[in-house]
Order: structure tokens, then C-alpha cells, then sequence
């Protein structure tokens, strides 16, 4: 029983110590040209992890919504987002696109969420920049956190 035990913290260690690929990034204009941010809506998603100590069972749930997070981090550098596209500010408007486009098994039953977020010229319809990055945490909600973090501060350090 002590050995399935250790195994089990071992793997979990592991699975923990996984290295996320690197933020990959495309900047084919800079976003000093650009003030306003639509983000396209995203659904919040809530996972929850939980643990069986002592007879009891214990979880806590996690919530995130990307389109909050991408906000935030973009209104910190100054964007200001709009609730819908304005016509008299399209040349200073930049669409921002969030999707989950991968997910990688680390081992034991571990993996990361990869996500890639597309900054779109509203006038133009042109890609502007995109980056990809991957999140690894203990819910799905932390993964898609970080993953959307680790990819605009690469984008963004740039």
C-alpha cells in the first residue's frame, strides 16, 4: 500500500514538472499603430479538482473566462476595449480572436492546454500579430489562465 502510495506522489511530482513549449509568436505590423480592442466573445469555463482525506471529500472549483483575462492584460498596456466595432474607429480597432488549439499528455494522466490568440486589423481584416502558448495547473481553468498569460507576454515583451 506505502509503495502504490509513493508511486502515486511521484507521479504526480512528475507530471508537475512538465517544461511548457515556448510562446511562439507572428508580428507582421506593431500594435503602437492601434487604441481599441474588440475581444469576440468566449464562454467561462469552471473545472474543479477534489480529494478523498480520511473518509472525506474535499474539491474546490475554479473559473475562468479568456475574453476577461485577455481583457486585462491588454487594458494594463494601455487598449481600450469596445463593447461592439465602431465604425468611426475602425483604423485604431484591433479584433482579438482566442481559441484552444492543442492539448499535450505529459504523463500520468497529465497534460497542458495550448491556446492561440489571433490580433486582427478591424479595418483591413489582416492578421496582425498571433501568438500560441501553453498552461499547465491543477484545474483546466488554471491551464487556460496561464496558457492565455504566457501568450500575450510574449507577445507583448516583444
Amino acid at each position: 500500500m506505502k509503495r502504490v502510495f509513493l508511486l502515486a506522489i511521484v507521479g504526480i511530482l512528475l507530471s508537475s514538472c512538465t517544461n511548457l513549449k515556448p510562446v511562439t509568436t507572428i508580428k507582421n505590423s506593431s500594435l503602437a499603430d492601434y487604441k481599441y480592442i474588440y475581444i469576440s466573445p468566449t464562454n467561462s469555463l469552471t473545472s474543479s479538482t477534489g480529494a478523498t482525506i480520511g473518509g472525506q471529500y474535499y474539491s474546490s472549483s475554479k473559473s475562468v473566462n479568456p475574453s476577461d483575462v485577455i481583457t486585462g492584460i491588454l487594458a494594463k498596456e494601455g487598449f481600450i476595449r469596445l463593447p461592439e466595432l465602431k465604425p468611426d474607429l475602425i483604423d485604431e480597432t484591433l479584433v482579438v480572436n482566442y481559441g484552444e488549439s492543442g492539448r499535450r499528455g505529459t504523463g500520468f494522466g497529465g497534460y497542458t492546454i495550448e491556446v492561440t490568440i489571433q490580433v486582427v486589423s478591424a479595418k483591413t481584416s489582416s492578421l496582425v500579430c498571433s501568438c500560441t502558448g501553453e498552461g499547465q495547473g491543477s484545474t483546466e481553468a488554471d491551464d487556460i489562465r496561464q496558457a492565455v498569460t504566457r501568450c500575450l507576454s510574449g507577445l507583448l515583451s516583444d
